[in-house]
């Protein structure tokens, strides 16, 4: 497997993201905060990570929510997967809601999410009258069944 390199800026003080094995495909993301923030149930917020990407075009890098925070706290990536296109160069801020019962605190440093970069392409459109047909047509939502 050959390795992307990608320049990155980290103005906090946690390490940089990094995969936990040698075969995972999201890199962790921490919380870069100058205080504690909790996050009440039903409740949204932004959490920055001090991090700042530049991309090579034809890639892009997905946010998406950690599954122990997720499946143990109910803390998740509201738009997940959040999107992170080559050209921007602000800052990464990851958009977390607690679906969870009760109050969730991250600390600066704590692992919040993590990030998978993926090639994509750019798509051109052929407009036309009418699609090809095939043997699902227009079934969707449930229509194969449960």
């Amino acid at each position: 497997m050959q390795n992307l390199s990608i320049q990155i800026v980290n103005k906090s003080n946690n390490p940089l993201p990094k995969y936990q094995t040698g075969q995972s495909a999201g890199l962790d993301l921490h919380a870069w905060l100058d205080e504690p923030v909790e996050i009440n149930p039903g409740e949204r917020t932004m959490i920055k990570t001090g991090l700042y990407l530049s991309l090579p075009a034809g890639y892009e890098a997905q946010i998406r929510p950690r599954s122990g925070l997720a499946f143990k706290q109910g803390i998740t990536v509201i738009n997940s997967p959040g999107t992170i296109d080559a050209d921007y160069r602000g800052e990464i801020g990851i958009v977390l809601i607690n679906h969870g019962q009760d109050s969730f605190t991250i600390q600066s440093g704590d692992r919040i999410a993590q990030m998978v970069i993926a090639k994509h392409e750019q798509a051109l459109w052929n407009e036309v009258n009418s699609l090809d047909e095939t043997a699902r047509g227009t079934g969707g939502y449930g229509s194969s069944g449960i």
